[in-house]
């Protein structure tokens, strides 16, 4: 898959998670969150051609959340943070179902910003 479609595809999984949430389905627009900036980190690590994780990752076989982890933290302070956020919507609203709506659309705002990152990045290349 390009980076154009991978670009494509986390654009529409911010806006499916932002539509669910606005219907209240905290569950389902936590884990479309998630997965936007999952598939945001892998990009970024193989454009930025982050080669000490690529490696590891090529190693293991598979992407890891430690690998996930080091590689946002990699990339920038603020795709760590982003990370970190969708970690916790993951983990909280996804499977523990334990976040309300108002938690939910805060954390949503930070995951927001990985569309600027991979929008900017892209434009740098």
């Amino acid at each position: 898959m390009s980076s154009s479609q991978i670009r494509s595809l986390i654009l529409n999984w911010v806006k499916e998670a932002d539509e669910l949430l606005e219907r209240g389905d905290v569950v389902q627009a936590s884990e479309k969150y998630y997965k936007a900036a999952e598939e945001a980190v892998k990009l970024m690590v193989k454009e930025l051609n982050l080669t000490e994780i690529l490696e590891k990752v090529k190693k293991a076989g598979r992407w890891s959340s430690s690998l996930l982890f080091e590689g946002a933290r990699a990339i920038s302070p603020e795709m760590y943070s982003i990370w970190a956020d969708s970690w916790y919507l993951h983990i909280y609203g996804f499977h523990e179902m334990r976040i309300n709506y108002d938690e939910a659309k805060k954390i949503s705002q930070n995951i927001h910003k990985i569309l600027d990152i991979i929008n900017n990045y892209n434009k740098q290349t």
